[in-house]
Formats: structure tokens, C-alpha cells, sequence
């Protein structure tokens, strides 16, 4: 929340002038947020490969690039298949922020017309788009799983 009002106003105190839209900003943050905690996802997934696989490919001649192309980032994605998936949940459910600064998204069409017809039905509605987005999320990385889960029977 701190940070899409930052990236929505913060431009304004620093520049004096607004250099985007609140959609932009909204993406924006949300981008620049997400790829915080992707990066540190496939920065772990990197740690965790073994110092072996490096010492062998030189053994066999590979270049770095090369290394990490044809050995380590196979193993890097298949072991952050799960924690991607997490995190694009998330991302799902965060999307619901968006009405600090005023973008219109789903909860707060839900929240004003629910307010509008004093009905609570709007936000139950909204709750079940918000459960169907996140369990085809789960279904695609289920999938993706099953289809690097190769080396097990």
C-alpha cells in the first residue's frame, strides 16, 4: 500500500509534476514489487544448486554461459515452479489494493455496488472471481509441474 502511493504521488513532491497515470502507477508498483521477490525466488534457486554441477561442467568443457543455459537454470526453474506459483497468487489477491490509489478494480465495484444496493451478495461475487482466478493459477502450475516433474515415477 506504501508503495503504490509512493509511485502514485511521490513523483509529484520530487519532480513537481505527475509523470503517469494511476493505472501506470499501479502497474508499475506492482511490477517493480513483484520482481523484488521473483528475483530473490531464482537468486535462492541458483544458491541451491550444488557446487559440483558447476565443477563438472567445467570438467566437461562448458562455457559459464553455456553452464548455466544447459545446466543450472533447468534445475533453477524446476525447483521455483512451486514458489512462483505462490507468488503469483499473491499478485491475484494484492490486485485488491489498487483502490488506495483510486484505480477501479473488482473489490471496489464489488464494495460500491454492494454499498449501493446494501447487499453483501456484489462482494461474495467478488470473492469467488478472486478463488476461480487463483485455482487456474494452481491448476497451470499444477501442470507445469507434472510436466518438469521428469526423474520420477
Amino acid at each position: 500500500m506504501v508503495q503504490l502511493i509512493f509511485f502514485m504521488y511521490g513523483p509529484y513532491y520530487i519532480f513537481g509534476f505527475n509523470l503517469y497515470d494511476r493505472f501506470t502507477a499501479c502497474i508499475l508498483t506492482f511490477a517493480i514489487n513483484y520482481a523484488a521477490y521473483f528475483g530473490e525466488i531464482f537468486r535462492g534457486g541458483i544458491a541451491g544448486i550444488a557446487k559440483g554441477q558447476y565443477e563438472a561442467a567445467k570438467v566437461l568443457g562448458y562455457t559459464k554461459f553455456s553452464t548455466f543455459m544447459r545446466i543450472v537454470l533447468p534445475q533453477v526453474v524446476k525447483s521455483v515452479i512451486p514458489s512462483v506459483g505462490n507468488e503469483l497468487m499473491t499478485l491475484v489477491k494484492d490486485t485488491s489494493l489498487a483502490n488506495v490509489i483510486a484505480v477501479i478494480e473488482l473489490f471496489k465495484i464489488a464494495s460500491s455496488t454492494g454499498a449501493h444496493y446494501k447487499s453483501t451478495i456484489p462482494i461474495v461475487v467478488a470473492a469467488a472471481f478472486y478463488l476461480i482466478m487463483n485455482t487456474v493459477v494452481e491448476i497451470v502450475f499444477k501442470i507445469i509441474e507434472k510436466k518438469f516433474n521428469y526423474y520420477k515415477n
